[in-house]
């Protein structure tokens, strides 16, 4: 009886050892994460933001409808995104938000337009009223 019940043990302890060596060992608890630092205060939106990024995408479309329909004042407007970009590029991370959004206004009429077109004039000039309007509004609400 008794080497019946030390044997039943000994089973016992062997099939619970066999069980544990095909679980997996846990993996080491990773250290935590740092949490990323606060943004600096440069790279913070400002409450204008949204419009001045449509201003820039604006200055980016006018910049190629007006070259390409052969306006005298064609080369104005790179220079006024250059200006946008010294007065508020403040952190590269700004400065590359407002280029990117000129560059995507430029881009996005130079995939479709490759001669100046009655339709091509008509959204320039509809861009030259609403970037109009948004910079009486800028300076207006936000100073300028």
């Amino acid at each position: 009886m008794r080497l019946r019940l030390a044997l039943s043990v000994v089973l016992c302890l062997a099939a619970a050892q066999a069980a544990l060596a095909q679980t997996r060992p846990r993996a080491p608890a990773k250290p935590p994460e740092k949490e990323a630092p606060p943004p600096s205060p440069a790279d913070l939106p400002a409450p204008y933001d949204k419009d001045l990024l449509r201003l820039s995408e604006i200055i980016g479309a006018l910049s190629f409808l007006r070259d390409l329909c052969g306006q005298a004042d064609a080369a104005e407007w790179p220079v006024r995104m250059k200006a946008l970009l010294d007065a508020e590029g403040t952190s590269p991370g700004r400065r590359d938000r407002l280029a990117g959004a000129y560059n995507r206004g430029y881009r996005g009429y130079a995939i479709n337009y490759r001669v100046c077109t009655d339709s091509a004039r008509e959204a320039a000039a509809r861009f030259i009223a609403e970037g109009e309007r948004l910079s009486v509004t800028l300076a207006g609400r936000f100073g300028g």
